[in-house]
């Protein structure tokens, strides 16, 4: 079966009414969920010194599960060049892009795909995406990577090595947070099998942004998310009963407290609801790289964080169960 596009639908000539599967239910359109202006969300540095930075990270995680990171060490120059690959790779022709097409429905994640609901009712988010795995090494699949353009596998290796670095930098930053030695969530994640997912999130122009959403509410199953948008704004984070929209800040990390660390941490850090919304006139893209354990980790809540005023607030299980629960929309 021919899977719709949505790159291919914004493309139609005279588009100017969106179809209904793409229509929200009234209580999740952006018309009638306006967000909170004026409220900015955390802004951390990583050139502030360790004590400053242990603080402020607990803070940002703990109150919001979301920050942006500057001064992290990626260049500028590397990040425009991940914007550029990205980009040429959606602009090829159709029948191109379909070469690389996954199937969820069998477990074939990896590879260009369009959210396909589980049933008919569902609504339809307005993206489309490239998701692979960047790390580690034994997991790589290089045949599924684009191959066009032909530098694509270059700059995103390059990519993946220097946001290894960062992860490990914020991985030690929220065990010192916790009071643990810096090394604890690392290697409860993983340590050197951390998996680094990519994920290229494209949202073309629509004609009516305020009835759809490019990516609907929810928490990431990850442990951290390290993201990085063009200058088209569209993020969302939910924080005390209210929309936060996050505004672009050129060459920040936008991180994300995923499900893993809100579980190992007893719910000290919380995984960040968020939601993305679409543009009447620009494309929006974002590169979201998943940090998440290997599936057969075990993940619970923290001995060292437990005792009798804090009993475990989550059950211990798989990563692999977890994420099928999670998919499944059972409960945890």
């Amino acid at each position: 079966m021919q899977i719709e596009r949505v790159q291919a639908i914004a493309g139609t000539a005279n588009f100017k009414q969106l179809p209904e599967k793409f229509i929200r239910p009234a209580h999740e359109r952006p018309e009638n969920t306006k967000p909170l202006e004026g409220v900015s969300v955390p802004v951390i540095s990583l050139s502030e010194s360790h004590d400053i930075l242990v603080k402020e990270i607990y803070n940002a995680c703990s109150e919001w599960g979301f920050f942006l990171l500057k001064d992290h060490g990626i260049s500028p120059g590397l990040i425009e060049k991940l914007w550029k690959v990205g980009i040429e790779f959606f602009n090829q022709p159709q029948e191109e892009k379909e070469k690389y097409a996954n199937d969820p429905s069998t477990g074939k994640f990896e590879g260009y795909g369009t959210k396909m609901t589980k049933n008919l009712d569902e609504k339809v988010e307005w993206v489309d995406y490239f998701f692979h795995l960047m790390s580690p090494p034994t997991r790589v699949n290089h045949q599924i990577w684009p191959q066009t353009p032909s530098s694509y596998r270059e700059v995103t290796e390059e990519y993946n090595k220097e946001l290894l670095k960062v992860t490990e930098t914020v991985l030690e930053l929220l065990s010192e947070g916790l009071g643990l030695e810096g090394k604890v969530l690392k290697s409860w994640v993983g340590g050197d099998e951390i998996e680094l997912e990519m994920k290229i999130n494209m949202y073309p122009p629509c004609p009516q942004p305020e009835l759809a959403l490019g990516v609907e509410a929810h928490t990431d199953m990850s442990a951290l998310t390290l993201l990085v948008p063009n200058d088209v704004p569209g993020l969302q984070v939910w924080k005390d009963d209210y929309w936060i929209p996050v505004d672009y800040l050129p060459n920040a990390l936008f991180v994300h407290i995923g499900d893993q660390i809100e579980v190992l941490s007893n719910g000290k850090y919380k995984s960040v609801l968020h939601r993305s919304l679409v543009n009447k006139e620009r494309t929006r893209m974002s590169w979201a790289v998943f940090c998440a354990p290997p599936h057969d980790a075990m993940i619970g809540p923290l001995s060292e964080l437990l005792d009798e005023k804090n009993p475990a607030k989550y059950s211990t299980k798989t990563f692999a169960e977890f994420r099928h629960r999670k998919f499944n929309k059972l409960p945890q």
